[in-house]
């Protein structure tokens, strides 16, 4: 069974949120679909000032395995990258929901943090995989 920390938010495309308190979120991929994916090789994330909307696939997460598209769980306005990652993808594997951090976007609409999971909606997604 994957880690699912309990203060984050998910969506069932694998992707987690951290809600920063200060209209930031923090997202990234989850443990278990970075155990999934297997070692990666090169993550391509989306631009800072770039705006995204729920659902649109902005970062690109390479592995030995396949190449994965990465979702936007929330609208909103890319605000920082993970720079750590061109260098050491692999932080994504070591590290998924600390240091393999992805981006950090401006919320829109911090309602639509209500439609992604809590941690057991989560695990119970993945469990039906």
């Amino acid at each position: 069974m994957s880690n699912i920390p309990s203060e984050l938010k998910y969506a069932t495309s694998h992707e987690w949120v951290r809600n920063e308190g200060d209209g930031t979120v923090t997202i990234g991929i989850t443990e278990h679909a970075q155990e999934l994916l297997g070692d990666m090789v090169f993550v391509e994330l989306p631009e800072v000032g770039e705006s995204i909307s729920t659902g649109d696939d902005v970062a690109v997460a390479e592995s030995v395995k396949a190449a994965s598209d990465i979702y936007a769980p929330v609208s909103g306005e890319v605000v920082e990258v993970n720079e750590d990652l061109e260098d050491s993808p692999e932080l994504v594997n070591s590290d998924a929901f600390g240091d393999g951090w992805m981006f950090k976007v401006k919320l829109d609409d911090d309602s639509e943090l209500n439609d992604l999971l809590d941690a057991e909606g989560y695990a119970n997604s993945i469990d039906e995989d």
